[in-house]
């Protein structure tokens, strides 16, 4: 099974790197020298190797082996990047999860349904999810408001602060 990881939205330089919006988690091994991952486009699949990472104003710059120019790189602009879920083995601390597991989970308060988590993102503090039910919500990731995730039962229980769901 793959994971979405990202997606190339541009190329960088000449020397075939192209700037990547992760999608994904725990970049820093994802993105490992070494590392494969799938390129899909056009329900095309090319599976290629990393031969380089660095980070460069918020976006991750990949440069894939063999592919050390931009006239090779630049027909994946726009294409989403996938990994094989067994490629690297991540061991997880305590209330730590991946992104997969929880996108789609539905969030409860308390008893009463709020809608499912669609997406995440990283401010810096803590992760925040994003929760569409009747409206989109801003949940963050904090001991105070999440109290308990079930991965696999795919619900999330939180007590919304004062204001959070308004």
């Amino acid at each position: 099974m793959s994971v979405n990881v990202g997606k190339i939205v541009n190329m960088h330089g000449i020397k075939g790197e192209v700037r990547v919006l992760s999608a994904s988690d725990f970049t820093q091994e994802r993105f490992k020298p070494g590392n494969e991952i799938i390129i899909k486009q056009n329900n095309e699949e090319t599976t290629v190797k990393i031969k380089s990472y660095r980070t460069h104003k918020n976006f991750h710059l990949l440069q894939f082996e063999g592919l050390e120019n931009i006239n090779f790189v630049e027909k994946f602009k726009g294409a989403d990047i996938f990994q094989d879920i067994d490629e690297i083995e991540i061991p997880l601390a305590e209330n730590e999860f991946y992104y997969h597991d929880i996108i789609g989970c539905t969030v409860f308060n308390a008893d009463e349904p709020i809608g499912r988590v669609i997406d995440i993102f990283e401010t810096g503090a803590n992760d925040v999810w994003v929760v569409k039910g009747n409206k989109e919500y801003l949940i963050p990731y904090i001991e105070d408001v999440v109290k308990k995730v079930d991965v696999a039962n795919k619900t999330i229980i939180i007590e919304a602060m004062d204001g959070l769901l308004s």
